[in-house]
């Protein structure tokens, strides 16, 4: 970060965005729907808790799609209907399933029956497992039809290797104790704390100032961030 004679000033990135590859995934316990996903085999689904890495996993496939050539078309369930098959579509990505309402199960159920006919592959996933969605019946075995794994979260270890990792990506010198103080005062799931780390990048960038413990309670106490307890 540069010095300069203003003290805030809107933020500027320079370095690269997030990146939700299968190479920024920390697997911990969930190698093998890592290894399932890295080799396209077929359709799956995830489930697990929120910040489990069940929407990192999907985008992980989309990016590899794409940088593979193949069209990959990705839905959620704050997406409006209606969801239209694309030809010449490889792969189709379902997420927030368990939130899925009629209009969006019957979408989702169409997308199943185009992949059927031209060989895409599905992957989706939700909080619960196939058997226990409050969705219809035939979407619910159209989801379990496939592998189906149960991520599970990180442990503490893992999740603070993973900030720090990211934060390196980014540029941004990340002490032990600023890890320390977001795994003892926030929510640890991945999903959140990411975003905490965008917001505090952001801020840093802004006040041109090194991300310390006492930035982070600035920021808290000047725009409440993701995750705040």
């Amino acid at each position: 970060m540069g010095a300069g004679p203003i003290t805030q000033q809107l933020p500027l990135r320079l370095g690269p965005g997030p990146a939700q590859s299968f190479k920024t995934f920390v697997a911990g316990d969930n190698a093998a729907a890592l290894a399932a996903l890295r080799a396209a085999a077929g359709s799956l689904y995830l489930w697990g808790p929120a910040g489990a890495g069940k929407s990192h996993l999907l985008c992980a496939a989309w990016r590899a799609a794409e940088e593979r050539g193949a069209l990959a078309l990705r839905f959620t369930a704050s997406m409006p209907t209606p969801w239209r098959w694309e030809d010449g579509t490889q792969l189709v990505l379902l997420d927030a399933c368990e939130r899925y309402d009629a209009a969006r199960q019957h979408a989702a159920f169409a997308l199943f029956v185009e992949a059927a006919t031209h060989g895409a592959m599905v992957l989706a996933a939700g909080r619960l497992p196939p058997v226990d969605l409050p969705l219809r019946e035939d979407l619910r075995t159209r989801l379990g039809g496939g592998l189906v794994f149960a991520l599970q979260p990180l442990a503490e270890a893992e999740v603070a290797a993973t900030l720090r990792c990211e934060a390196e990506r980014r540029g941004i010198a990340l002490a032990d104790e600023v890890i320390g103080y977001l795994l003892t005062r926030f929510a640890r799931d991945l999903g959140s704390l990411m975003a905490l780390l965008d917001a505090l990048d952001d801020f840093s960038l802004s006040h041109q100032r090194a991300v310390t413990v006492p930035l982070l309670k600035q920021m808290l106490a000047q725009q409440p961030g993701p995750g705040k307890p």
